[in-house]
């Protein structure tokens, strides 16, 4: 005789339930860690007070640099000192009064702001990163003015607004193509992250407010918008949230145990030390250390969602596995991604810091000198933390998926009873 009830059901069309206890605490922690980075946000929210412009970056008159665009009409190399260079004119230059030195003679024509129409002159002399201006290259121009009030224009930089947007533009297409709604929601992730950046950490860094307060909560923010916004709300997603905000907790305490233990000072970058020269009130110690911070979220990100994505699949194809099995199971393909994601995290800082590295290999310096500079020791070092938080938020996001998919205080399956067999017929 066999019994027809059974006390299990089974469904494999998508992850398994989750008990309401899990759900509540999953729910209530992402709530508290949320509330904490509003009220961390609306504590380090930055002032508004005045900062004055850098001397690097100011014009003649103390203000911020006004460009214009521009467009070379014309260039050859003839010879220098015309009165015309960087003055505004109608027509054509004033030749050279005396004959020296040859350098390349640009006629600029202006192209926007109070002299669009007009023309300059530009005399740029030859040497290494030197622009070699050619006729029909776009530029910008600066615009300032001489003691007493005359207007005079420089090369400021080439102008890149056009080619940058097509590149931008052909980007955001092939992301939408290929991921359809999730692409378009990811670059939206974007944009709320660059605001996050530039709208709070920037200023509230430049306000002075300690950094790794700063970066955490700009971190924490970004997170929030660009697993939800990218994957969807979801316990799948909120699995991989938790994961990515401890493994984010434990690359700030990694890059300040780091950072002192090693007395890196950031002072061999030459932005850094502008800022130290002229933004004196920011601590450069800080910069590096939200930079480690903010870099390492990314591969982050992505080593996370991956672990969260493997568990609940996992838990969804095979309801007879335990927590232990699905476990080890998502493990393997964590190890794989790890290995994989180290080699990408590295890669890129060393492919950023080639030039450095390049001059490093012409100076005759030991090989022990070139790593343990200053330069070279903050790629290593933030290479190091970003390879630790990343390994070992493959086992953390892993453990938490794993509790979600499969919670405490349920076991295994029951394996689905034997069908009866049917008589055939004779």
């Amino acid at each position: 005789m066999v019994t027809e009830h059974h006390h299990h059901h089974h469904d494999h069309s998508g992850p398994i339930a989750i008990g309401d206890t899990a759900a509540r605490v999953v729910i209530g922690l992402l709530t508290v860690i949320g509330i904490a980075v509003v009220a961390g946000a609306f504590l380090l929210w930055p002032s508004k007070q005045h900062i004055d412009i850098p001397l690097p970056m100011q014009n003649a008159g103390g203000g911020a640099v006004q460009t214009e665009a521009g467009t070379v009409l014309a260039q050859d190399i003839g010879a220098c000192g015309s009165p015309s260079i960087g003055k505004v004119f109608a027509d054509k230059p004033d030749a050279p009064r005396s004959a020296g030195y040859d350098c390349r003679r640009s006629l600029i024509s202006i192209d926007s702001g109070p002299h669009e129409g007009s023309k300059t002159l530009l005399e740029i002399a030859p040497g290494p990163g030197q622009p070699e201006l050619k006729a029909g290259d776009e530029i910008r121009l600066v615009r300032q003015a001489d003691p007493n009030g005359t207007p005079l224009y420089s090369f400021e930089d080439y102008s890149r607004g056009l080619p940058l947007l097509l590149i931008f533009l052909i980007f955001v297409v092939v992301v939408i193509v290929v991921a359809r709604w999730r692409g378009f929601r990811a670059l939206l992730g974007l944009v709320i992250a660059f605001a996050v950046l530039v709208g709070f950490m920037l200023p509230a860094i430049l306000d002075g407010k300690p950094a790794i307060p700063v970066a955490l909560v700009a971190g924490a923010a970004i997170l929030y918008a660009v697993l939800y916004l990218a994957h969807g709300v979801s316990l799948r997603t909120s699995s991989a949230l938790l994961g990515t905000l401890a493994s984010m907790l434990l690359a700030a305490v990694l890059s300040w145990v780091a950072i002192e233990m090693t007395h890196l000072t950031g002072l061999s970058e030459e932005q850094n030390t502008n800022v130290a020269t002229y933004i004196g009130h920011v601590s450069i110690t800080g910069l590096l250390l939200a930079g480690f911070i903010i870099g390492s979220l990314g591969v982050l990100n992505d080593v996370t969602i991956t672990q969260a994505s493997a568990a609940f699949e996992l838990a969804s194809l095979d309801q007879g596995a335990s927590r232990r099995e699905i476990f080890a199971a998502a493990m393997r393909v964590g190890r794989d991604h790890i290995a994989s994601t180290v080699y990408t995290l590295v890669l890129a800082y060393a492919g950023g810091a080639l030039p450095l590295l390049l001059l490093f290999s012409v100076a005759g310096r030991s090989i022990r000198d070139v790593l343990t500079g200053d330069a070279v020791a903050i790629e290593i070092a933030r290479s190091s933390v970003g390879g630790i938080a990343l390994a070992l938020s493959v086992p953390l996001t892993t453990a938490i998926a794993v509790m979600l998919a499969r919670p405490f205080g349920r076991g295994p399956a029951a394996p689905a009873p034997p069908r009866r067999a049917r008589h055939a017929r004779t």
